[in-house]
């Protein structure tokens, strides 16, 4: 069975979910993001001496304040209030990349993914925007949803990353 597009009419056409009768229930995402960089831009990055400045500071200040303006950028994302929003990166020495985890929370009738993977997203990009300058060739290599909870289609877990 086919499951129905939530955000297509009976026509087909685009349009955004009708959440009104949903209850508002406690809701919790989790997203990651991954920048392999080259060993020069991880360097610069872990030893604080990037030519703009904080790299990692930066890119969770933006990661916080893109999850906060999911609807303005989504077209069909709900605008919810969002209770907490966090961005943590990650070093991976081993492979000169740092992994970028955000998660979103809050108690509103529709979920908070795509909050968290905007948060992500935008933190990994400005990463990149941070060490352009040392590293035009760095790569995001990946975007994805980890975890969520809460709402009627209850919890999910990503399955373990394949190995780079």
């Amino acid at each position: 069975m086919v499951k129905r597009l939530s955000h297509l009419d009976k026509h087909g056409r685009a349009s955004m979910v009708d959440v009104s009768s949903k209850a508002a229930t406690a809701r919790e995402a989790k997203a990651e993001a991954v920048v392999a960089l080259s060993p020069a831009a991880f360097d610069a990055v872990a030893s604080d001496k990037a030519p703009k400045g904080d790299v990692l500071a930066a890119a969770r200040i933006a990661g916080i304040a893109a999850a906060k303006k999911t609807a303005e950028l989504i077209p069909l994302c709900h605008s919810i209030p969002l209770s907490h929003v966090a961005v943590e990166i990650e070093a991976d020495t081993r492979h000169s990349a740092l992994r970028v985890v955000a998660s979103a929370r809050t108690t509103a009738p529709t979920g908070v993914e795509m909050e968290a993977l905007v948060a992500a997203s935008v933190a990994a990009l400005t990463i990149y925007d941070m060490i352009k300058a040392v590293d035009r060739a760095a790569v995001i290599e990946s975007v994805r949803l980890l975890a969520k909870s809460g709402g009627k289609s209850g919890s999910y877990r990503a399955p373990k990353a394949r190995k780079r």
